[in-house]
C-alpha cells in the first residue's frame, strides 16, 4: 500500500521539526499541532496517533537526521566521551572527567529508554491529539518560565561570546562533577517529554538549572542527553522506513530528514550560544500562548 505524503508537507514539518527538536518548545507537539491547524489533507496525512502511521515513520527519519546533525555539532566531545567510556571499560576505572561524562550519560539515559520502550505506544495513540497536545504545550511553558522564576540570577554570567564547542572541555569537566543521582535525575525528566507538548530539551535544561547547573551547562547536558535516546528512537523504528509504512513517502523522508538535519544544525549552534546569557522565559511565553490558543481552538471547534 502507497501512502501519501506531499513534498510541501514534508518540506514544511521537517524544517520545523529540525528547529523545535532543540528549542524547547517540543517538536512531537508541533508535529501534531501544525497539521491539525492547518486541516484538510494535512489532518489526513499527518496523524501521528494511528496505530500504524506512515506520518511516524516519517517523523522517525527527521529524528535520526537530528541526532546526526548533533553528533556532527559535538564530535570533539562524544571523541573525548567515546574514548573515555572505551578506557574505563578496558582498565575497569572511572578516573578522568571524560570517564566519569560517559557514564553519567549512560545512567542519565536509561530511564527514559525504559519507559520508552515500553510506553511510547501508548503515549503517543492517546495523548498525539490536537487537545492533549494543547495542554501539554501550555504545562511546558509554565514549567520553563515557573524554572525562571524560582532561579537566582547568576552573578557570574559574562555577556562576552563564547564559542561553545571552544569551551566545551571545561564545560564537561563540571559536568563530570554531577553526581549520580543529579545525572539520572535530569536524565529522567526526558519521560516527561514523551507526552507530545513537553519539550525533551527544555524539561532535562530545567531538571540541570533545578540541580544547580548554569544555563550553559544545563543546556548542553541535554543536548549531549538527547542524542543518544533520540538516536535510538530513531533506529529502533528506521526498519519501518523499509516495510509497508514506508511506501511511497520515501523520497518525501529524505527531503525532510535533510531539512531537519540543517535545522538541528543551526539551532543547536544558536542555542548553545544563547542559553549561556539569556532566559527561557520568551520560550516558555510562546508555549504558554500557543497552547492556550489552541487548547481553546480545538475545544470550541
Amino acid at each position: 500500500m502507497s501512502h501519501h505524503l506531499s513534498w510541501l508537507e514534508a518540506g514544511v514539518v521537517g524544517a520545523f521539526q529540525g528547529v523545535a527538536e532543540l528549542f524547547p518548545v517540543s517538536s512531537l507537539g508541533h508535529s501534531v499541532l501544525i497539521p491539525a491547524w492547518v486541516g484538510g489533507s494535512w489532518a489526513r496525512d499527518l496523524d501521528v496517533s494511528k496505530p500504524e502511521s506512515p506520518y511516524l515513520a516519517f517523523i522517525v527519519g527527521l529524528h535520526v537526521a537530528t541526532a546526526i546533525a548533533l553528533i556532527v555539532y559535538f564530535w570533539r566531545d562524544w571523541l573525548r566521551i567515546i574514548r573515555g567510556l572505551a578506557t574505563s571499560i578496558v582498565h575497569r576505572e572511572v578516573r578522568t572527567s571524560d570517564q566519569r561524562l560517559g557514564w553519567l550519560l549512560v545512567l542519565g539515559t536509561i530511564p527514559v529508554g525504559l519507559i520508552g520502550l515500553v510506553g511510547e505506544h501508548w503515549f503517543r495513540t492517546t495523548l498525539a491529539k490536537p487537545i492533549p497536545t494543547a495542554a501539554f504545550l501550555a504545562v511546558n511553558g509554565l514549567i520553563l518560565l515557573a524554572s525562571e522564576q524560582q532561579r537566582r540570577r547568576d552573578p557570574g554570567v559574562d555577556s562576552t561570546y563564547v564559542d561553545e564547542r571552544e569551551s566545551g572541555p571545561e564545560s564537561d569537566e563540571r559536568l563530570a562533577t554531577l553526581s549520580v543521582g543529579s545525572a539520572v535525575a535530569i536524565g529522567s525528566t526526558q519521560i516527561f517529554a514523551l507526552a507530545p507538548g513537553i519539550s525533551r530539551s527544555g524539561i532535562a535544561t530545567v531538571g540541570g538549572l533545578v540541580r544547580g547547573l548554569s544555563r550553559e551547562d544545563a543546556a548542553r547536558f541535554s543536548f549531549l542527553l538527547a542524542t543518544p535516546v533520540i538516536l535510538a528512537a530513531g533506529a529502533l523504528k528506521l526498519g519501518d522506513l523499509s516495510g509497508p509504512l514506508g511506501a511511497g513517502i520515501r523520497g518525501q523522508v529524505l527531503f525532510g530528514s535533510l531539512l531537519s538535519g540543517i535545522g538541528a544544525y543551526l539551532s543547536v549552534r544558536f542555542l548553545t550560544r544563547y542559553l549561556a546569557h539569556r532566559s527561557l522565559r520568551p520560550f516558555g511565553i510562546y508555549c504558554l500562548a500557543a497552547g492556550i490558543v489552541s487548547l481553546v481552538w480545538f475545544s470550541v471547534r
